[in-house]
This record gives structure tokens, C-alpha cells and sequence, in this order.
């Protein structure tokens, strides 16, 4: 049996140790990350935790948003550019298969009915990362289930041998020097504000909606450990040019906002993305989440680094009329 529950003050003390002990676990999983989310959503969050016995099974960090008496569940939240969250689960290695399973789909099971008890969703919505793999106990309470993609590179076999693997383009584009024009360095506030304004106006000049704020990216990057947000800017000739924000958790950096086409001779990004590369290879880090091969112009780009394809699930439940209301608000939004 695993008694799943709303996690309690005691609970969310252990949160954080949970997150990071679990292979699902991201930045946007840790205790600090669900505060800022809710405020930037505007939604409710409700933390799930379950035990088998005194033994933590797994978490889901689930987002509420009533409105005219329809109440829609998220993990993750809408309207943010959060790829990834979901259940995250421990203590799994050391069983063998059958008790694996089956205490994963205790799990969820107990998560979905805790939640329909108190919450009575009209509709849910769940995104997973792609370490999430087994999301059969979704497709049997009745969730439609969809496959989703991202890039991952490999960052093992380190910089010298990557670099060999890259397209022509992005070998050549790295390896032209041009040193002495252009400096990529690590920033703070003021660095996240100038990324997240160049992606923005991108996205207006293509008459585009962005709805991640200044403000959510800045108080995530304050209230995260130091270290897990970290802002990548290149400036050329002395002025800024472009940059990532990229997010660290366990083994995985993260390529999360920015690489806004830059109005520059220079392959900002390209640049951009190899010192991401180098700099996390340094520090032991063994991925690198291109977040994201769903859009056919942005993996076009994003395959030059020579990743490798992953799944990952999308599950939705509810009404008809709720679901194609999602979609138009995804549309519009995001």
C-alpha cells in the first residue's frame, strides 16, 4: 500500500532531499521553484507526497486554476514555458520489476484519486521529463497519452570528441575564432532581464506571443540555489548581443530561455551554446536538455549539436470542452 497524501509541513521539509534523490527530479521540482510558480501563475499549488510506510515513494507537485466554477489541475503550471514536472519517484532501483510497477501505479493511483476527492477536476493536465517513462497508470485512469520530444546531448565523452560530432556549420562556427570581438560571461539580474527582453521582442516583431515576465524568470533565479539558473550573455564589439538561461539539476543543464536570433555577423548562439556545453562537462555534469524537438525550424537548429532524440509524455483528462479550451489557451499564450 502507498498512502498518498497533501503534503504537510514535516513534508516539506523533505521535499528538496526527495527532488534530488529522484532521476525525475528538475529544477522546476524543488520547494523554492513551486512558490514562484504559483505566484506567476496565478494558480493554487497542491503538493502530493507518498509513503510506503515511513519510506517516501514519490511526489507530484500539482498547480490549481478555478474559474466560473470549472477547477483545472497542471503540473506543470500554464503560461510559464515550464517543459517538464510531474511525478518524480525514489526507492525503486533496489526492487525487482513486478514491485517497481506496481508501486508506481499505487502512486499515481492514489495522487488521481486524492486529487478527484478534494479537488474534482474538471481537467488535468500532465507533463512529464523524459527520465518519466512508465505512464501506463495515466493511460489506465483514463488519460490520453501523447509522445513529445527533446534533444539531449551527451556530454561523456567530453568537448574535444563533441565538437567532431557537430554539423559542418556549428564546427566551423566555433572554431573561426573571432576572440578578440566577442566575450560570453555568466550574469545576475541584470543579465536574465536582458535575455528575457530580446526574447520578447523577437517574439513581438514576429507577432508572437510570450508570456513568460522579466519578474518570474528574475525571482526564480533569486529564490533557486545558487548555481541552478545560471544566465549565459554574449556581448560583440562591447554590446550585448544575445544569451541562454540555462537551469541545473543533478547530472542535466537545461537550455531553457533565450537564443533569440541575434542582430549581429557573429553565430552568437552557436557560441553561446558551446561554452553551456563546456562549461557543464567541467563541472561534471553529463546532459545537456536542448529542451524541446517539436517545432520543425527550431530542432533544425538545435540537431547541428549532435543529440540524441528522447521522449517524453504529455497526459491530459477531463471534458471535451475543457481540453479544447487548453488548446486555445496554449495557442493564444504561448
Amino acid at each position: 500500500m502507498v498512502d498518498v497524501r497533501f503534503a504537510d509541513d514535516d513534508d516539506m521539509e523533505r521535499w528538496d532531499d526527495i527532488v534530488t534523490r529522484s532521476p525525475q527530479g528538475t529544477p522546476f521540482h524543488r520547494r523554492a521553484a513551486l512558490d514562484v510558480m504559483a505566484e506567476h501563475s496565478g494558480t493554487t499549488l497542491h503538493p502530493l507526497v507518498g509513503y510506503k510506510g515511513q519510506e517516501p515513494v514519490g511526489l507530484l507537485p500539482v498547480f490549481e486554476l478555478s474559474k466560473g466554477g470549472l477547477t483545472a489541475l497542471f503540473s506543470p503550471p500554464p503560461r510559464l514555458k515550464v517543459s517538464y514536472q510531474g511525478p518524480v519517484l525514489v526507492n525503486l532501483e533496489k526492487l525487482k520489476r513486478r514491485k517497481r510497477e506496481g508501486r508506481t501505479t499505487r502512486f499515481v493511483d492514489g495522487c488521481l484519486e486524492t486529487l478527484e476527492e478534494d479537488l474534482s477536476p474538471n481537467y488535468t493536465h500532465v507533463r512529464c521529463g523524459s527520465r518519466y517513462i512508465d505512464t501506463r497508470a495515466f493511460a489506465w485512469n483514463g488519460f490520453d497519452v501523447r509522445s513529445r520530444y527533446t534533444y539531449v546531448v551527451d556530454l561523456t565523452p567530453g568537448p574535444d570528441a563533441l565538437i567532431d560530432e557537430f554539423s559542418s556549420d556549428a564546427r566551423r562556427n566555433v572554431r573561426n575564432g573571432h576572440d578578440d570581438r566577442y566575450e560570453i560571461s555568466e550574469g545576475g539580474a541584470e543579465t536574465v532581464e536582458r535575455i528575457v527582453e530580446q526574447v520578447r521582442a523577437r517574439h513581438e516583431a514576429q507577432d508572437e506571443p510570450y508570456p513568460v515576465s522579466t519578474a518570474f524568470v528574475t525571482d526564480l533565479w533569486r529564490a533557486l540555489p545558487e548555481g541552478t539558473v545560471r544566465p549565459y550573455a554574449c556581448t560583440v564589439d562591447g554590446e550585448f548581443a544575445g544569451g541562454m538561461i540555462t537551469l541545473e539539476s543533478g547530472d542535466t543543464v537545461y537550455r531553457w530561455q533565450g537564443g533569440a536570433k541575434p542582430e549581429s555577423d557573429l553565430p552568437v548562439n552557436d557560441l553561446v551554446d558551446w561554452r553551456i556545453i563546456r562549461d557543464a562537462a567541467e563541472r561534471g555534469l553529463t546532459r545537456y536538455d536542448l529542451v524541446g524537438a517539436n517545432e520543425r525550424s527550431i530542432s533544425r537548429y538545435k540537431a547541428k549539436f549532435a543529440p540524441h532524440l528522447e521522449p517524453y509524455a504529455e497526459m491530459e483528462s477531463g471534458t471535451l470542452l475543457m481540453r479544447a479550451a487548453r488548446r486555445l489557451a496554449t495557442t493564444v499564450r504561448r
